[in-house]
């Protein structure tokens, strides 16, 4: 490939040399459209709002100007994500790129024990990533203030107001200075997001690097129609037929279990993540699915964008998301960094609502599937609405419940 465009390498988008070795270094080459969009503007100190699905690069549009901007002048950064594996996975991109400038970072994320948090904020670090409840955890302690806040980066905004953190990000504005920049990401754009956008950015650039609902480039994707009862015997078929790291979405936490004891039991490594998991747990199945220990990783919905594992060969919906939007940020598991996945979801016959939901936002007919030993079955007629629970119900108890996060 030949650099002789300027927008083809790092070079020519305002990043300091110094940082330029870095990316050298840890073998980055080629910016991708959002990096190579965001990063001149953020250097510039630009409020941004970047769309842009995962998978895609993001981490580094904002961590590169930051870490810039952080070692020429005083001051933090914040950045807040939705879930603890989302913070991980940006403590470790920050950290190539801030220990060569001696900066320092943080990461504040629930279930992890609070002490070498409190240990880490004692070494004044310029580079807090945090989850909102537990940064609140520790604002509450004084263990933080935000008075030196200059950059601040939600990342996964549309997912944190998914997830009911509006309260939480709402009150952490409050305490953080008003001469700020502001970057936030986002895969979609609800209008709960540009009301966000709007009162607390300054003329804010939109970055748009794919239409919102995009689904990444380089994943085929299949439908198959099939009676529930039919769905563990269609995964133990394609189990067999696929080769590579397979990532298994469920809908439920106590489904995902089951799952996994099944595929067990057809004699493939598993593993399962979800909010019921402990960190460690948790830890232990994402790293273990990287290093080849578990084959398939089956995970819900709050996994679906802390995974950031480059070789995922096939995501399977084996549970249809509640929501379309979520079904671009599962597929966008596979795919990452260039490389080509499949996804394969799987329909009951009464989800014809569900499957024209994700088309109309794919703006894709989804191509159905057949399988040679497995009977496939039309949609039914009568169009089938879920009755949708209220957001605080609790099935089992039947009183409202606290997420934990």
């Amino acid at each position: 490939m030949h650099n002789n465009q300027t927008d083809q390498t790092f070079y020519g988008l305002g990043i300091a040399p110094k940082i330029l070795d870095i990316l050298e270094k840890i073998k980055f080459k080629v910016p991708t459209p959002i990096q190579s969009r965001a990063i001149p503007l953020a250097i510039e100190g630009k409020d941004i709002v970047g769309v842009a699905q995962t998978g895609t690069g993001k981490t580094h549009s904002f961590a590169i100007p930051m870490i810039q901007r952080l070692a020429q002048k005083k001051g933090i950064g914040l950045v807040l994500a939705p879930t603890r594996e989302l913070a991980i996975q940006i403590s470790v991109a920050f950290k190539d790129l801030a220990q060569p400038f001696d900066i320092k970072t943080a990461c504040l994320i629930g279930g992890a024990p609070m002490d070498p948090q409190v240990q880490a904020l004692r070494k004044n670090p310029r580079v807090v990533i945090a989850t909102p409840g537990r940064l609140i955890d520790h604002m509450k302690r004084w263990n933080i203030t935000l008075h030196d806040v200059t950059m601040l980066v939600l990342d996964e905004a549309d997912r944190m107001l998914d997830m009911g953190f509006a309260p939480q990000i709402e009150q952490i504005l409050r305490f953080v200075p008003k001469e700020r920049q502001t970057m936030l990401f986002s895969a979609t754009i609800p209008k709960e997001i540009m009301t966000i956008a709007s009162k607390h950015m300054k003329l804010p650039v939109s970055v748009e690097v794919a239409p919102s609902g995009t689904t990444v480039e380089l994943v085929t994707q299949e439908l198959f129609i099939i009676r529930q009862d039919a769905k563990p015997l269609l995964l133990k078929k394609l189990l067999n037929q696929y080769h590579g790291p397979v990532l298994l979405f469920s809908r439920t936490k106590h489904k995902a279990g089951k799952i996994k004891a099944s595929i067990r039991a057809m004699g493939h490594s598993a593993a399962e993540i979800h909010s019921n998991r402990s960190m460690t747990q948790r830890r232990d199945a994402l790293e273990g699915f990287k290093s080849g220990r578990y084959r398939v990783l089956v995970a819900t919905e709050i996994a679906a964008r802390g995974i950031d594992v480059t070789g995922i060969e096939l995501v399977i919906n084996y549970d249809l998301p509640e929501d379309a939007e979520n079904y671009v940020h599962r597929i966008g598991r596979t795919a990452r960094a260039g490389h080509k996945g499949h996804a394969i979801s799987f329909a009951t016959p009464d989800q014809k609502n569900d499957v024209q939901n994700i088309e109309k936002l794919i703006k894709i007919t989804l191509p159905v599937g057949k399988h040679p030993e497995i009977s496939s079955e039309p949609f039914s007629q009568v169009s089938y609405q879920p009755r949708r629970r209220p957001p605080n119900y609790s099935y089992k108890q039947r009183r409202p419940m606290r997420r934990r996060f």
